[in-house]
């Protein structure tokens, strides 16, 4: 196993990914005390060799990884990237093109969100030695078996990949994925500008005044978490965001008063910033405000019937097609399509459509019908009476 410390082994290494069609890529981080992950291995496995990068150690440059990562002619491969696309764009290296096993997992029939152990299991016959899962990675020096341990998540990884892309290309569903890792891989869903903070949430109301205090607190928790390197939960809670939206106080006392602010928070440097980030957005707040969506026309009496009828639709067409229901439509996509035959939701488009959003439309005209078969749900398609003239 080849442990990559300085940065002249680490250019040797990756001038040999050159010429690679693909490399297997993983990253091991701690951030449960941090608002940036930090970084603490890297594993990469090509058809050809492999090596884990130590990061952490002395005077090392990751650039000559960080090439290959935007080198757009090898493909790389990830287990659930969305972390690891994370800390790349981090690094100015947004890795493109790439390929998520655990989303093309969900579309070859593995179900929902399949771990990695279990996709090496079922794919390759392979049990991998769980002994070393919870390691302080930052920690140094690791032992052999941790980093074979580490190794092992791409040395896997790189040969079930050939595989799990022929099965998908085999039923014709390659194109599914490749929709899906265009999002992953869009830098725009790990934008980390504190204005924007306010789009990871829901706020409840449509009132200048209110949102704009929503976005000035959201604003200023982002940029305080980042300055402060602290996960945004330990500078104030979401649901806090929404009562300080709410209730605008316009002085400590009233901070104190609020439900959601912790003990103390108006006497700590905290609470002055706070509450000139509040007057700031309240000085103009139909300037500042964001622009959100306006609620949709009320849902129809039987919204929550039709929700139903189309969760056992989505069940029976997605065991059908072998692939996990949740790639095709969620709760939410279903809701939207209930109250309206032509929402803005994903499974109203492309393939999606295909499979079950154009015979969800057909259920709420009645053109469908589900029908129980013993065990198994079919759908059938309804033949309706001649008129008699």
């Amino acid at each position: 196993m080849k442990l990559i410390t300085t940065t002249a082994e680490l250019a040797a290494f990756c001038n040999g990914l050159a010429g690679e069609p693909f490399v297997a890529v993983d990253t091991e981080f701690m951030r449960e005390t941090t608002y940036w992950p930090k970084l603490c291995l890297i594993q990469v496995a090509s058809p050809t060799q492999e090596a884990v990068i130590d990061p952490l150690a002395d005077n090392i440059d990751l650039e000559p990884l960080l090439v290959v990562m935007r080198d757009e002619r090898i493909l790389k491969v990830f287990h659930a990237a969305r972390q690891d696309v994370e800390i790349f764009n981090n690094l100015k290296a947004m890795p493109k093109p790439l390929f998520d096993t655990q989303v093309a997992g969900m579309a070859a029939g593995f179900g929902e969100q399949i771990a990695y152990d279990a996709l090496v299991r079922q794919m390759l016959r392979i049990e991998i030695d769980k002994s070393s899962r919870f390691t302080d990675w930052a920690r140094r020096p690791l032992t052999d078996a941790q980093l074979s341990y580490a190794l092992a998540d791409v040395t896997h990884l790189a040969k079930l990949f050939p595989i799990l892309r022929e099965r998908l290309e085999t039923s014709g569903r390659l194109a599914w994925v490749e929709e899906e890792m265009t999002a992953i891989s869009d830098p725009a869903a790990y934008d980390v500008d504190p204005e924007k903070a306010w789009r990871r949430l829901r706020p409840r109301k449509t009132a200048p005044k209110y949102l704009a205090v929503f976005k000035a607190v959201a604003a200023w928790r982002e940029r305080t978490a980042q300055n402060r390197d602290q996960p945004r939960g330990r500078i104030l809670k979401d649901e806090a965001i929404d009562e300080l939206a709410t209730q605008t106080p316009g002085n400590l006392e009233a901070l104190n008063n609020l439900r959601g602010v912790p003990k103390g928070f108006g006497g700590s440097k905290f609470g002055p910033d706070l509450l000139a980030a509040i007057k700031d957005a309240l000085a103009d707040p139909e300037g500042y405000a964001p622009v959100v969506d306006k609620p949709g026309p009320p849902p129809p009496q039987n919204a929550g019937a039709v929700v139903e009828l189309l969760k056992v639709l989505l069940k029976a067409r997605a065991e059908e097609a072998g692939v996990a229901s949740k790639l095709i439509a969620t709760v939410s996509d279903l809701e939207k399509i209930a109250a309206d035959d032509n929402a803005t939701t994903p499974a109203l488009t492309g393939w999606r459509r295909e499979a079950f959003g154009s015979d969800a439309l057909k259920i709420k005209r009645g053109e469908l019908a589900l029908v129980l078969d013993g065990a198994r749900v079919r759908v059938v398609e309804v033949r309706r009476a001649p008129k008699n003239d």
